[in-house]
């Protein structure tokens, strides 16, 4: 059997003597003024002094006169609480030689040897648990991307604003317009650079009384501001826009970032912060809805526009379902002889109630609520239907129908234009596809293998209103366009206007250069079809030839070799 011997006085002083050396944490020993008596190695390398320079000094290191007042407030608590309660623990940062901050936890505890008071003093570095907690929490309150405050956090500052303000607070709800589109075209992590380089601007501008720039998510932003008149925010918003004026450079293409923004203020428009909130977002919605790239502030007459554009929402998808949305059909000519080449297909609104309604009552809602693919698919059905009707009774016309870059992003787009001919039997040179230039401005390499996929399928593909944007030429040389379209705009002053004359001859003779034909849009008299004629024009359209009409009447147009005297409007 083993014997057990306990450890001698000598042995156990000297094992605890070489572990206080050992040990990873900082031990110090102090006397009852709190003067240094002893220190460990891990406490030399924490603070940078050897104990010969330390040993007698006091806890500060430093005579009290020399420390700050934090500091002398700090060491009388420690003494306090050591006289009172014979310890002491807390976390603080402690400053060491090299000028390294140092997050810390330490305690001291009170110890009698022979009637004789000492102080232990046992110090632990928590630098890293305290940079991970800092980390945690800026990722709890700020948006990852940008760095700028979140919705939380926005929403607790201005709830403080709103408590102990005694000016007008204002707050601002800016949106990125046509953010889905940018993402669509360009992809995520090209628009997360625009929307830092977006970030950097706002904040180079320094605005005047700003008290929070927040980042609510996406292309969603706050700013809370507070002025003795909340209408002094108008100089800081003037600057915004002016600053989006500006092109942003991406992969060497300018790119424009325009904002809608909405304004509510305390007191005139409430004292409580989710009314504030709600109605500078209702007054953003309709910012946005009338086109965006504007500032809106908050009035009751927007608030009974919101519930409208909320029911006009529910008509839409309920006449989507019902399938209310048809095709109407104008005609498009060859010059020359009269006879129809073809129609455009304009989307109609069968209302239950309201009657036949045109796009300008419904097309701005239709994008907003994401319907474009949904009412694209309805239309393009339809008229599927009625090439394969018109085939049967041996009309070999065309159709034209409008696609911009809600219906091109769209994943299902180029499957759905596929499955359409295999479905209704006819051929791909019967559909043609008119392009926005919304769908091109972008330049994006998705768009061009979309249209590429397109004319591989034998799609024909038109550029739409030729001559109002400022890329067009270019679009000319990156994609492969069968016609393009003068704009209406050009044509309505051909006949008087040499200026108007010489830019469409100009465009007729670079469709001749690369192949491709010219639809002149808009013809509304004889003069200006017959100028046309003269400088080359090959197909127009416009009342003059007829306006949009049913399936129908579009039948009886066909029935007739031309269409002499616009007989058909």
């Amino acid at each position: 059997m083993t014997t057990f011997a306990p450890l001698s006085p000598s042995v156990k002083q000297q094992l605890m003597s070489e572990l206080c050396e050992r040990l990873e944490d900082a031990v110090f020993i102090l006397d009852a003024n709190l003067r240094y008596l002893s220190i460990n190695p891990a406490y030399e390398i924490m603070i940078g002094f050897e104990e010969p320079y330390m040993i007698g000094r006091p806890l500060g290191i430093y005579a009290a006169e020399f420390l700050s007042k934090k500091e002398q407030s700090i060491l009388k608590d420690i003494s306090n609480r050591l006289d009172s309660e014979g310890f002491y623990e807390n976390n603080f940062a402690l400053l060491n030689r090299y000028g390294r901050t140092l997050n810390c936890h330490i305690s001291y505890r009170r110890i009698y040897v022979d009637k004789t008071v000492y102080y232990i003093g046992m110090v632990r570095d928590i630098s890293s648990v305290v940079e991970d907690q800092q980390q945690v929490a800026h990722l709890l309150n700020h948006n990852q991307l940008t760095g700028l405050p979140n919705r939380k956090v926005f929403l607790s500052q201005t709830n403080d604003v709103l408590m102990d303000s005694f000016q007008e607070v204002v707050i601002i709800r800016a949106n990125i317009d046509r953010y889905r589109i940018l993402v669509n075209n360009l992809g995520q992590d090209n628009v997360d650079e625009l929307i830092k380089e977006f970030v950097a601007r706002v904040n180079a501008l320094e605005l005047n009384q700003l008290l929070c720039f927040s980042h609510l998510g996406g292309d969603d932003f706050g700013l809370l501001f507070e002025f003795s008149d909340a209408h002094l925010v108008r100089h800081e918003l003037d600057s915004l826009m002016h600053m989006c004026e500006r092109p942003f450079v991406l992969n060497n293409t300018s790119i424009y970032l325009q904002i809608s923004v909405g304004v509510s203020y305390y007191p005139k428009d409430g004292n409580q912060l989710s009314s504030l909130l709600n109605k500078a977002e209702k007054a953003l919605h309709y910012a946005k809805e009338h086109g965006g790239d504007d500032v809106c502030w908050y009035n009751d007459e927007i608030n009974h526009e919101s519930i409208d554009s909320l029911q006009l929402e529910t008509e839409l998808r309920e006449a989507i379902s019902a399938k209310q949305f048809v095709p109407y059909y104008q005609p498009k000519v060859t010059l020359e002889s009269g006879a129809i080449a073809g129609f455009e297909a304009l989307v109609r609104w069968q209302h239950p109630t309201r009657g036949l309604l045109q796009p300008k009552d419904f097309i701005e809602a239709i994008i907003k609520h994401k319907l474009s693919f949904d009412l694209f698919c309805q239309m393009a059905v339809q008229i599927a239907e009625q090439l394969r009707i018109w085939e049967s009774m041996n009309f070999t016309q065309h159709v034209c129908i409008n696609a911009d870059a809600a219906e091109f992003s769209h994943i299902e787009f180029f499957d759905f234009v596929t499955n359409l001919f295999t479905h209704h039997s006819i051929q791909p040179h019967q559909l043609h596809i008119e392009v926005t230039e919304s769908s091109l401005m972008l330049r994006h390499a998705s768009v061009k293998q979309q249209l590429i996929a397109l004319k591989e399928l034998g799609v024909c593909l038109s550029l739409d209103d030729f001559g109002t944007g400022y890329a067009s030429l270019s679009y000319l040389q990156e994609y492969p366009f069968d016609f393009i379209k003068i704009d209406k705009s050009f044509i309505d002053k051909i006949v008087n206007n040499r200026t108007q004359s010489a830019i469409v001859k100009a465009i007729l003779d670079l469709a001749t250069a690369l192949d491709m034909s010219a639809v002149a849009e808009g013809i509304e008299t004889e003069q200006q079809r017959d100028l046309l004629l003269q400088m080359g024009c090959e197909y127009g359209q416009g009342y003059w030839f007829g306006r949009p009409v049913s399936a129908d009447i579009a039948t009886k147009m066909l029935s007739h070799a031309s269409l002499p005297d616009a007989r058909f409007n």
